[in-house]
């Protein structure tokens, strides 16, 4: 299979040290700013598409069964999608992934003139299916390139250039349809811009190089395994399933996207009017650059020991989650389903906006922290971009299985009380069991250079 060295930390015979730059093109840093703007252009542009509730247009139902369908093949494209990236490497893999956000923005644009959820639903399931591949992808470049004790930083890195797609993307229908404040729907231009977007990023995607040829400053390559095969990487994602770290990850990836539903149809999409939804991203997204550095920073710099970063990190995000999702909970008995507010808040309403605004923005804030944390105790596991292309499909299948869980709760028009409450217990649960992973599998950096693989829970094979 083209292995050499040690398949844990991706080290192999001694490389020699290429010349400091951070324009060099084949480094950890170029390459992982460079996946950060493909993001940034396709499902950067997708979050600011569905972060305006019900895809933009007045009546949710579309979006909702368009993203059932894109997250039921999500879930299972997500955990094949290592396999497949380790076998086509990232250019087709990247390519195919990316082409498929132009199809879904183009599936609204369609709608807006043709109400028939039929090609948005489409759209939907063939997004979820290039999504797998473009997400695994990426999990494998942003958590195996970095150096071990600096991936928190790369992962802020990246979660920042990507978000900045959801802020420009905001910014999108903000401003086309900032003289609309009656409208119920975007306009065209709308939809136009978010392909334009979606179609450079799918472009850039070509840049993107194998794990073979990045060379960390200190010689070592990102994977010394060349390629792989079907047979081997089918054995190796349904070991996943018997892998413990993997399953005590399990509800944290269950519930990192399983409040999407509930904060944008029903937070942003009930509370606002279209283009204040609009303005509202600009600060979601923008809330998650911040996230993600100031978790970056506690994963990488705040203690010496890595394990005792990893539990710190833990414990700002579930004292943070806490209080966060408590506020949500005061508000969310201001209204329900049933009784929904009867005007739309404005951005120009000024002390009635702010409140709501503000736990808007928190959520956004939260969202980056806690992905930012399971992506770090993610790439703690392994250096190895070919594991933690597996690693991190696993992570985004069972995560995308839950999003389409609870895109077809939101349908089914449960409670909004109902909904908020169990992202929360979701999330509560998922903190413990990150802690157990944490103190059992992640090694302090005096210990890196040993196998992370050997680890074991007892009781649990």
């Amino acid at each position: 299979m083209g292995l050499q060295g040690d398949e844990e930390t991706g080290k192999g015979s001694p490389e020699s040290v290429p010349k400091p730059s951070i324009f060099r093109y084949n480094s950890p840093l170029v390459q992982v700013a460079l996946i950060g703007l493909v993001c940034f252009c396709c499902p950067g542009m997708f979050n600011a598409l569905s972060g305006m509730g019900g895809g933009g247009q007045v009546d949710p139902t579309a979006a909702n069964n368009a993203n059932t369908a894109l997250y039921t093949t999500f879930a299972v494209f997500g955990i094949l999608g290592g396999g497949i990236y380790n076998i086509l490497g990232p250019h087709l893999t990247l390519f195919a992934g990316c082409s498929t956000y132009i199809l879904y923005a183009g599936s609204f644009l369609y709608y807006n003139h043709h109400h028939h959820q039929a090609f948005a639903i489409v759209a939907g399931a063939l997004l979820g299916i290039g999504a797998g591949l473009l997400w695994a992808a990426q999990g494998a470049i942003m958590t195996s390139y970095p150096p071990h004790d600096r991936k928190g930083i790369y992962i802020s890195l990246f979660w920042s250039i990507f978000n900045m797609g959801g802020v420009i993307g905001g910014l999108i229908p903000f401003t086309l349809n900032f003289h609309r404040a009656d409208a119920v729907s975007v306009n065209d231009g709308t939809y136009i811009g978010f392909m334009v977007f979606m179609s450079i990023g799918t472009v850039l995607s070509l840049g993107i190089l194998h794990p073979s040829r990045v060379v960390r400053d200190d010689g070592s390559r990102c994977t010394n395994i060349k390629y792989s095969s079907v047979s081997i990487e089918v054995v190796e994602i349904l070991k996943l399933f018997l892998n413990w770290k993997m399953l005590l990850m399990v509800p944290a990836s269950w519930a990192s996207n399983f409040f999407y539903s509930y904060q944008f149809n029903n937070v942003n999409g009930v509370l606002f009017n279209l283009r204040t939804r609009g303005l509202n991203n600009v600060f979601y997204w923008g809330a998650q650059m911040i996230g993600s550095i100031f978790i970056g920073y506690i994963m990488d710099f705040s203690f010496k020991s890595r394990r005792t970063r990893g539990l710190v990190g833990i414990g700002v995000v579930a004292v943070l989650g806490t209080a966060i999702w408590g506020g949500g909970l005061a508000k969310q008995f201001d209204y329900s389903r049933h009784d929904k507010p009867t005007y739309k808040l404005d951005f120009k309403d000024h002390t009635d906006f702010a409140g709501p605004f503000v736990l808007y923005f928190s959520y956004g804030l939260l969202d980056a922290m806690f992905q930012s944390m399971v992506y770090w105790v993610i790439g703690a596991l392994a250096d190895d971009s070919e594991i933690l292309s597996r690693y991190t499909g696993f992570y985004k299948g069972v995560q995308s299985a839950g999003a389409a869980v609870a895109w077809q709760v939101d349908t089914q028009k449960v409670p909004f009380l109902n909904e908020l409450l169990v992202n929360w217990a979701l999330i509560t649960v998922s903190y413990p069991l990150l802690v157990v992973v944490v103190m059992r599998a992640v090694k302090d950096d005096e210990e890196v250079e040993g196998k992370s693989e050997g680890a074991a829970l007892p009781g649990i094979h």
